[in-house]
């Protein structure tokens, strides 16, 4: 019976969480007079995508970080299309024309870049499939780049937003108290509900392997989902589709680039197969958000069935 209150007050903290998060990510854009879309890019998809983040990097300290490319492979599938799916039904979103040329694109050819060092090479004549330390190191640089570029965009994106006019904004105190604040809930509702989950799950006679592929891929991906929503909702789809693309962004680069920096990542060809998956369905999702510069209604309904596809694929494979 505890273990299903617990559960209860995971999802809570998860939304109230979000909540406060979204109206302080929201405060900082406005108090730094740059775009939502920067600060989605940017911070909300650093803080929610922690969870990945711990996962990925504790498994490489330990030198078992197999579950690190499946972990991120899972989550920027779930990302892209049950995060952006769900947030677009409750609302159209707007995707600006500097994430259509540069941050979706860009979120595409690092998914292409992922599935070539997947590939198998031969070494001494046998074949093998890893991700090196070297190329984790060229992940990172990548990931420099990309932040520099992004931090660029934001300053050229202050000096042309002069003409802003006065906002209701939290004041810089309460701005930080609110990120700080949403994204400890979030992330403390989170990891409630995956272990919760797996309890009820394991106490249902389920195994630690399917377990594995859906409770924890699909709970480290509660933060974006629940604040993408959350910001669908007040409006603010700036950092709905920021987040989702940051996101993904930063789990390749970022956390796969830091976990095999710290030891070779594994590859299974499962894992080739699912990344084929995801940059098909990058594919898909961009060329329906450059269809009128929107996610809509009717496009959503398609990718959350691709998802379920997907789920019963490795449900069953």
């Amino acid at each position: 019976m505890l273990t299903y209150i617990l559960l209860i007050l995971g999802f809570v903290l998860l939304i109230k969480g979000a909540d406060f998060f979204v109206v302080g990510s929201s405060s900082v854009a406005k108090l730094l007079k740059i775009p939502s879309i920067i600060i989605g890019l940017t911070i909300v998809a650093f803080g929610t995508s922690m969870p990945e983040a711990s996962v990925s990097v504790t498994a490489a300290l330990a030198g078992k970080n197999a579950l690190a490319l499946s972990n991120v492979i899972g989550s920027n599938l779930f990302n892209l299309l049950v995060v952006a799916g769900c947030s677009a039904l409750i609302k159209a979103m707007p995707v600006q024309n500097s994430v259509l040329k540069k941050d979706f694109p860009f979120s595409i050819g690092i998914t292409v870049v992922l599935l070539l060092m997947c590939i198998p090479t031969t070494y001494q004549e046998e074949k093998i499939s890893m991700i090196s330390r070297l190329e984790g190191c060229i992940l990172l640089i990548i990931f420099i780049y990309y932040i520099a570029s992004t931090v660029h965009s934001a300053l050229k994106a202050r000096k042309e937003i002069q003409e802003m006019g006065d906002f209701t904004i939290l004041s810089p105190a309460k701005t930080v108290l609110y990120i700080a604040g949403g994204m400890a809930a979030i992330v403390y509702g989170g990891d409630l509900v995956v272990d919760c989950a797996s309890d009820i799950a394991v106490s249902f006679g389920l195994s630690e392997n399917f377990i594995g592929l859906t409770i924890v891929a699909l709970g480290t991906s509660l933060p974006e989902l629940v604040t993408s929503v959350v910001a669908a909702r007040k409006g603010e789809s700036d950092l709905a589709m920021g987040n989702v693309i940051g996101s993904n962004i930063f789990n390749i680069l970022l956390i796969l680039g830091a976990s095999a920096s710290l030891h070779p990542v594994s590859v299974n060809v499962f894992s080739i197969y699912d990344t084929i998956i995801l940059a098909v369905s990058s594919i898909i999702v961009y060329l329906f958000a450059l269809h009128k510069k929107e996610l809509s209604r009717k496009e959503a309904a398609i990718m959350l069935p691709i998802y379920i596809a997907f789920f019963i694929y490795i449900l069953f494979r």
